[in-house]
């Protein structure tokens, strides 16, 4: 599932051919919307809320007479398309004339074009259309938003500590807590924090220092592929421990290890250094007192 940052990138790419334009061609493929006219509203603007995408258009009927859900056809009735990518979803941008190559055209599930190109929507598991008044209905549950204009890191903090035997893999993951974390950097942070994913969230002394890191991370990476945690952008060498299973430690050398965390079919691989990191791991594998751990 794309992290905050990769849905920030993809948002940027919308807001490119869409931002300040009027749809000269929409086509939501879903059968809960499938009969919903656009076309000849202006797209208002693209916004990222942590893995959500919220793109907001503009009230009034339209010179085709746009509809959509009821009471939003009225001049100050905006809407609002909500779409997540989860695991498969993609937006592509395409040149006016370009041919579309994200996909079959079976996989299309959102078509929308201005004079400046065209969004297309493959896979995507989410496509919802309401009113713009009404967003908080799908995005009201998030905790705060690491790279919206209204982070607030005390607030973050007071979440995660609200359930303090939880994992802190899972707390971290939780959207509810703060919105933009995905797998990569739940083991990242781990990794940095000096603990593994299954230590208590109440065990860590400074959960205040961890929320911050979070968001450094994040905004670091906002305009850049990789989740880079380590500082080297070079390949392979961008993380510490994700996807390192078997692997030497970025820093010590010990082998990687990797287990399933959280309750499935939630659940997702975690990967940790025995050496590095101090806490609980399953089925006895946790690495004890620091410096117990197998390195090369």
């Amino acid at each position: 599932m794309p992290e905050g940052d990769s849905v920030f990138r993809v948002a940027a790419r919308l807001r490119a051919v869409l931002a300040g334009q009027v749809l000269t061609a929409a086509e939501l493929r879903v059968p809960a919307h499938a009969t919903a006219v656009l076309a000849g509203r202006r797209v208002l603007e693209v916004v990222p809320r942590g893995k959500h995408l919220l793109t907001r258009l503009e009230g009034g009927t339209g010179p085709e007479g746009a509809t959509g859900p009821e009471g939003a056809t009225s001049p100050e009735g905006g809407l609002t398309l909500h779409t997540h990518l989860r695991m498969d979803g993609r937006w592509a941008v395409f040149a006016p004339g370009e041919r579309w190559s994200g996909g079959p055209p079976a996989q299309i599930r959102v078509v929308l074009g201005t004079g400046l190109g065209t969004a297309v929507g493959y896979r995507l598991p989410v496509v919802e259309l309401l009113r713009t008044a009404d967003e908080r209905r799908v995005v009201g549950h998030l905790g705060p938003d690491l790279l919206g204009p209204d982070w607030d890191r005390a607030e973050a903090v007071r979440r995660l500590r609200a359930d303090p035997g939880r994992p802190l893999g899972e707390a971290l993951l939780d959207q509810r807590n703060l919105a933009g974390i995905g797998n990569v950097y739940a083991n990242e942070l781990c990794y940095l924090a000096g603990v593994t994913p299954w230590t208590p969230v109440g065990e860590l002394p400074d959960l205040d220092r961890l929320a911050a890191r979070a968001h450094l991370l994040l905004d670091a990476n906002r305009l850049r592929p990789g989740h880079i945690t380590t500082g080297d952008t070079r390949r392979g060498r961008g993380n510490w421990v994700y996807n390192r299973a078997g692997r030497p430690c970025a820093r010590c050398g010990t082998l990687v290890l990797t287990a399933q965390h959280g309750t499935p079919p939630q659940d997702r691989p975690a990967y940790w250094c025995p050496y590095c990191q101090r806490g609980p791991a399953p089925q006895g594998r946790g690495p004890g007192p620091r410096g117990r751990g197998t390195r090369r």
